[in-house]
């Protein structure tokens, strides 16, 4: 057999360990992931806050409480996450909030969200207006048809 034959034979292989490992790996991943949602979704509550800001900021930045940045891994530390400061009751607490609730969360506006210790899960009310829906996200063919269709209007 050639040599180029049995590289072949070994990288095959290689992708097929690979493979399964990621597969195993994936799967208890998926397992402690819906665990943490059964979790938060047991130790939700509703509660009213007045938003003063948001931002996206690195996890050792953001000023969370030291338990919480010593408990995360080593790679979360680095990722920017969605933060908002605000004002519950007489205390300005600094929290994390879920993507979706990051985009249509208000500021400076008093706001009833549901939170899990300090993850905001979800926006229920705005006071003063009503919650603002999430912008829809253009896919790439539609980002192109229109493209098309502005350089069709611009000739004509």
């Amino acid at each position: 057999m050639p040599w180029w034959g049995i590289t072949l034979i070994v990288l095959g292989a290689i992708l097929i360990i690979a493979l399964v490992l990621l597969f195993i790996f994936g799967r208890k991943m998926q397992t402690r992931q819906a665990e943490a949602e059964k979790q938060m979704e047991l130790t939700k509550q509703q509660v009213s806050i007045l938003v003063i800001d948001k931002q996206k900021k690195k996890m050792t930045e953001a000023g969370l409480p030291e338990a919480v940045v010593k408990e995360a891994p080593a790679y979360a530390r680095r990722m920017k996450l969605p933060v908002v400061k605000a004002k519950i009751g007489p205390r300005v607490m600094t929290l994390i909030a879920d993507a979706k609730v990051y985009e249509i969360l208000p500021v400076k506006k008093t706001c009833t969200v549901m939170m899990s210790g300090i993850y905001i899960t979800e926006l229920k009310s705005v006071r003063g207006g009503s919650v603002p829906k999430l912008p829809e996200k253009k896919g790439l063919m539609q980002k192109l048809r229109k493209k098309a269709e502005d350089l069709r209007a611009k000739k004509n």
